[in-house]
């Protein structure tokens, strides 16, 4: 079962018209398929008819911890997939401990839902598995979105991330003000609402368990041990899709330097850096984001 609208029957296949699903990021029913022996969760709504987005999330995230001012206003114009990886929260299995095989079974997910060719958006870690996810079927991945992210071997000198993970908050979700916004009171305010948007949802996601922790932990240690391998880089070269690199003008956690090697090593990359923001720069300006990335995607 998906939900997703269908073209017009009495219409050629050259006036295939576009159908707007009736559900919403808040309302979008969590659906399953198997693949490699995973059930996989998903949820996928919005403008059917064009090449679907697949969302790769952060770092403990879940298909509860995307901001429903991106995904809907993406949604106006796209279709919208977000899913769980493998293990994580309300998907079957183990999560694994490389991004190369979150990867695997990422394009394992979009492969079972039928899908010949996608866009890709990955925001934090889900940046990282996105480029796996180009690297290993680079002819099922139209153009890609890469938010708040790194490389393999990324430059993690500066990242204030095991202090800001390692904090207890009250209440608990304040831990994404520290993660996705600066100390500035505009952007603290934005982060207020973004935490009120991204909570209306009221049958919610479980939160990821400490396996999956654990394995995301270790497959980020991984990529960042690339950077003592001769020509760490040279993969980057081989992913020729247009992509659009979006960062915070201060990430705390992946640090802003990255973006700019991403956008100066990979063959078809435009950078974006927003204003006095952090590693959530897309949930600071959502209006923004979502005009500049559609622009991006329809052109």
């Amino acid at each position: 079962m998906h939900a997703n609208g269908e073209a017009n029957p009495r219409r050629g296949t050259s006036e295939r018209i576009l159908v707007m699903t009736e559900h919403i990021h808040e309302t979008a029913p969590t659906q399953y398929v198997e693949a490699n022996g995973i059930r996989f969760a998903y949820r996928r709504f919005g403008k059917a008819g064009s090449v679907p987005i697949v969302f790769n999330q952060h770092f403990q995230g879940t298909l509860d911890h995307w901001d429903p001012a991106v995904t809907n206003g993406l949604a106006r114009t796209r279709e919208v997939i977000l899913f769980n990886n493998a293990g994580v929260a309300s998907s079957s299995g183990e999560t694994p401990s490389t991004f190369q095989e979150m990867g695997a079974n990422a394009i394992a997910f979009i492969r079972a839902l039928g899908l010949s060719e996608v866009d890709i958006l990955g925001f934090s870690i889900g940046g990282m598995i996105s480029q796996e996810i180009a690297v290993q079927a680079p002819e099922l991945v139209r153009k890609l979105i890469l938010v708040g992210t790194g490389l393999r071997g990324a430059d993690m000198s500066t990242s204030q991330s095991s202090s800001i993970f390692g904090r207890t908050y009250e209440p608990a979700e304040h831990l994404w003000l520290k993660v996705h916004f600066t100390p500035s009171e505009a952007s603290q305010a934005a982060g207020l609402a973004f935490l009120e948007r991204k909570l209306r949802r009221q049958d919610r996601d479980p939160l990821v368990g400490q396996q999956t922790i654990d394995a995301q932990l270790a497959a980020i240690g991984e990529y960042l041990a690339y950077r003592e391998v001769d020509g760490y880089l040279d993969y980057l070269k081989t992913i020729r899709q247009p992509t659009l690199v979006v960062q915070g003008s201060n990430d705390v956690i992946i640090p802003t330097y990255n973006s700019f090697v991403l956008q100066q090593t990979l063959p078809n990359a435009q950078l974006i850096l927003y204003p006095d923001s952090n590693h959530g720069s897309f949930y600071q300006y959502p209006e923004l984001f979502v005009a500049e990335a559609t622009l991006f995607l329809g052109s």
